[in-house]
């Protein structure tokens, strides 16, 4: 089974290359991404070819589908492009939460995508941990919860995160993100998301989080989102409208031994 290893801004993901249909169980997906006894990735993303637009189902590392994956539409967009299947011109790539428009630029370093319309509810004060925090609930085709810190870090990110993905408020859970404004035109983000935990960067988590802090005025219609593992830039139009431009790095080609999935159930 062969996979084509990328990452974007550190959020890193294997696109399936093999030839046969990808019909694994939960488990072996599970083991795939495990960074100790599989491949080791933040997802696996699965192309399809037949239909038109162009498609692809998205994996996280727990074995669920996530609907919407804006670094992994990069890494998707940049694996089109090396094979050949697009140009530099745009595309479009249906995904389980809408159809975005994707264009390859800089000779595949970086990639453009029109993410959709944000969708906002309202805001909700939830008790975590012993604190009360001001989510603010928002959709980029997937969900998210943003929520504004004094200082977003990764450890804050992993005490947070998971109650915040699992609680109530949220049937279907939901991605997190701790917001730090640091002016009108950056952000400092900490990820937490749905099926998978701490990441580096996020994609729809940059676009969600920067949707919201310009609806609230805090930033201009231009935002740089600051993470870990890179910087996305965000543009939104007057009715929230966002697009995402963002880096891509090809990492190499993987090949799955058999025996990597042998004791999994």
């Amino acid at each position: 089974m062969h996979f084509i290893k990328y990452h974007a801004a550190g959020n890193d993901y294997l696109v399936y290359a093999g030839h046969q249909p990808f019909e694994l169980p939960a488990a072996h997906i599970v083991r795939i991404c495990d960074r100790h006894r599989g491949l080791g990735a933040d997802g696996i993303l699965v192309p399809h070819f037949s239909g038109d637009p162009l498609g692809v189902t998205i994996y996280n590392t727990d074995g669920s589908q996530a609907q919407k994956s804006g670094n992994g539409l990069r890494i998707l967009s940049r694996h089109l492009w090396d094979q050949g299947h697009v140009g530099s011109e745009p595309f479009q790539v249906h995904t389980a939460g809408g159809v975005v428009i994707s264009q390859v630029l800089d000779d595949g370093a970086r990639v453009s995508i029109e993410m959709g319309q944000a969708r906002f509810d309202e805001p909700a004060t939830l008790s975590v941990g012993g604190e009360q925090l001001q989510a603010h609930r928002v959709s980029m085709g997937n969900p998210h919860c943003v929520v504004f810190v004094d200082q977003p870090d990764e450890a804050l990110a992993r005490r947070l995160g998971p109650l915040l993905e699992h609680h109530a408020v949220f049937p279907e859970r939901t991605n997190v993100q701790l917001v730090r404004v640091t002016d009108r035109a950056n952000l400092e983000v900490r990820s937490w998301e749905r099926g998978v935990g701490y990441t580096l960067s996020s994609g729809t988590s940059s676009c969600a989080a920067a949707a919201v802090a310009h609806r609230l005025g805090r930033v201009d219609a231009q935002v740089a989102v600051h993470m870990p593992g890179g910087t996305i830039h965000i543009e939104l139009d007057a009715a929230f409208n966002v697009k995402m431009q963002g880096p891509v790095c090809r990492i190499g080609s993987v090949a799955l031994d058999p025996e990597c999935l042998s004791d999994t159930v």
